[in-house]
C-alpha cells in the first residue's frame, strides 16, 4: 500500500519554518514520510532576456538553499523522520495544490513572502487551504503549542464527522483532552430580537436539548477513543468568535471544509476563514484527500 506524505510549503520565512517544525512534528506522530516543497518561480524581468540561463541558475541554488535549510530544521525536531526536499518551478499556489493531489495532509505558515504587513493571512495560504484536494493545517499564532486542547467546531452539518474523527485522532496521538465547541443561535421573539443579542439570551431548555444531540453526535466517538477526555462548550455566540477565543488556550482548531450557512460553491466557511486570519494557535481544515473521492 503506497503511503502518501505530510506536504510542507517552505520559503524560508519565519513563517514558514514554523510550519515546517509542526508538519515534522505531526509527520513523527502519524508515522508518515515528510515532503518540504519549495516553490520558485524565475520570471524576473532581467530574466526575459536571459540567453545563457544565469538567472535561471541563480533562482534555482537559492531554492536549493531554502529547502536544504527546512529539511535541517525538520530533522532537528525529528531526527529519524523520512524527510525529502523538492524544488518546484512556478507559481506556489498551482504547484502546492497539485502537491495537494497526493498528500495526506498539506502544512502552510500563514503568510508568505511579498505580502503586505498589514495582511494576516497571506493569499497562497488562503488559496490552497479553501482549494486543496486534502486536509489543510495554516500554522499561525503560537506554532509550537504542547500545552492546551485540541478543540474542534461542530455543527450538525455532513462535515461534522470528519471533524471529530480528525479532532479525536489529533488529541489521541498528542495525550491531550478534546473541547467540542458548538454555536448555536436561539430563536428569539420579534419584539426582542432588536433589543438582545444571541448570546445574552437563557433558553435552558433548548439548551439542554441541543446538549442532547451533541452527545448523540459524540457518542461513536467517545467509545472509539475512551482515553480522550471530552469537554462540551455550548454557546450562543457566533461559531468564529467562539472558535477564535477558544485558540487562545488550545495547541490545535479543527474545522470543517464547510458547513451550515456557505454559500453553494464555496470550499470554507466563514468560520473558518476567520479563525484563518485571527486564530492563535494552528488551524487544521478537514476535508477528505482527493484520492478518497474518486
Amino acid at each position: 500500500m503506497r503511503t502518501y506524505p505530510v506536504v510542507v510549503g517552505a520559503d524560508g520565512t519565519d513563517s514558514s519554518r514554523s510550519a515546517v517544525r509542526w508538519a515534522a512534528r505531526e509527520a513523527h506522530l502519524r508515522n508518515l514520510p515528510l515532503k518540504v516543497a519549495h516553490v520558485f518561480d524565475w520570471e524576473w524581468r532581467e530574466a526575459r532576456y536571459d540567453m545563457s540561463h544565469e538567472y535561471l541558475g541563480l533562482a534555482r541554488k537559492v531554492a536549493e538553499n531554502i529547502t536544504a535549510a527546512a529539511v535541517h530544521d525538520a530533522r532537528l525536531v525529528a531526527d529519524r523522520l523520512d524527510v525529502e526536499g523538492e524544488q518546484l518551478l512556478g507559481h506556489a499556489t498551482a504547484r502546492l495544490l497539485a502537491e495537494s493531489e497526493t498528500a495526506e495532509l498539506m502544512v502552510l505558515g500563514n503568510r508568505g513572502r511579498g505580502g503586505f504587513a498589514s495582511m494576516l493571512l497571506g493569499s497562497v495560504s488562503q488559496r490552497v487551504a479553501t482549494h486543496a484536494a486534502c486536509p489543510v493545517v495554516v500554522v499561525r499564532g503560537r506554532g509550537d503549542a504542547a500545552e492546551g486542547p485540541v478543540v474542534a467546531g461542530v455543527d450538525d452539518s455532513p462535515a461534522a464527522d470528519g471533524v471529530l474523527e480528525t479532532a479525536f485522532d489529533a488529541a489521541a496521538r498528542r495525550g491531550s483532552g478534546l473541547s467540542v465547541v458548538r454555536s448555536y443561535l436561539p430563536v428569539i421573539p420579534l419584539w426582542l430580537a432588536a433589543d438582545v443579542r444571541p448570546a445574552d439570551v437563557d433558553m435552558p431548555e433548548t439548551d439542554a436539548e441541543e446538549r442532547a444531540r451533541l452527545d448523540e453526535q459524540l457518542a461513536p466517538w467517545r467509545a472509539k477513543h475512551p482515553e480522550v477526555p471530552v469537554e462540551v462548550l455550548l454557546t450562543h455566540e457566533g461559531a468564529a468568535a467562539a472558535l477564535v477565543k477558544a485558540s487562545a488556550g488550545a495547541q490545535l482548531v479543527v474545522v470543517g471544509s464547510h458547513g451550515h450557512g456557505g454559500i453553494t460553491g464555496t470550499l470554507l466557511g466563514s468560520a473558518g476563514l476567520q479563525l484563518l486570519h485571527h486564530g492563535e494557535c494552528p488551524v487544521y481544515v478537514t476535508r477528505p484527500p482527493a484520492r478518497t473521492r474518486k
